[in-house]
């Protein structure tokens, strides 16, 4: 019996299942990049790369694959789960924080309070940067599918992550590490991150194209 979601495409029971899946990458890729983005690494010229750029353009290119299946409904569903477990995330971050410590834990206090301090400011700025540049890569993926139709995916996922990824870089990077780094790293990671995550798109691009071929299920029935 299909699954039915008001205003979406009826799933059969292996379409619900792979949907499942694809939102579990989708939120991993988040995560690691709100946990794991704090780290810097070197990159060419001297600059400095995050080391979320492998795990972020995983967030952008789901939603694109996603919508191209299931349409404009699906992709925004995904970018509110997304949006309502990063909000979960910085209220256990401040309940984590805040909670007295026992004496027996005082070894790792000020190392965790520091590294989860930062990363509840990084999930602060995921919020505000997905409150803009999640919903506009949904908005502009679909602008470009009125021009092209259900082809060029490839083009029309890359033309709205250059728009949408240069938003969430600047306002992310902006909100969770001006005053951590020097404003000049802070711009040179803000421009390298930017290039970075969209040439990392690119590169994906194989695998959206594979997502694609096994999210489409013959026994979808179109709402």
């Amino acid at each position: 019996m299909p699954f039915r979601v008001t205003g979406m495409p009826a799933l059969s029971d292996k379409a619900f299942k792979k949907l499942v899946i694809a939102l579990a990458i989708y939120l991993a890729s988040l995560f690691a990049a709100n946990t794991l983005g704090l780290k810097i690494m070197p990159f060419l010229f001297g600059l400095h790369l995050s080391v979320a750029v492998f795990s972020f353009p995983f967030v952008f290119l789901t939603t694109d694959v996603v919508g191209e299946i299931y349409g404009k409904r699906m992709a925004k569903f995904f970018v509110l789960a997304g949006f309502i477990a990063t909000a979960l995330f910085i209220l256990y971050s401040f309940l984590s924080i805040a909670l007295p410590w026992d004496m027996a834990g005082e070894w790792v206090h000020q190392s965790y309070n520091q590294i989860f301090g930062i990363s509840l400011r990084m999930a602060i700025a995921s919020l505000v940067a997905f409150a803009i540049a999640e919903y506009q890569d949904v908005i502009s993926f679909f602008f470009f599918r009125k021009f092209w139709g259900e082809s060029k995916f490839w083009l029309r996922s890359t033309l709205s992550n250059l728009w949408s990824q240069m938003l969430d870089t600047v306002i992310f990077m902006t909100i969770a590490f001006a005053g951590v780094y020097p404003t000049p790293v802070l711009l040179r990671i803000i421009i390298t991150w930017w290039l970075f995550k969209v040439a990392m798109g690119i590169v994906y691009t194989p695998l959206s194209y594979i997502g694609l071929r096994l999210l489409r299920d013959k026994d979808t029935v179109q709402a």
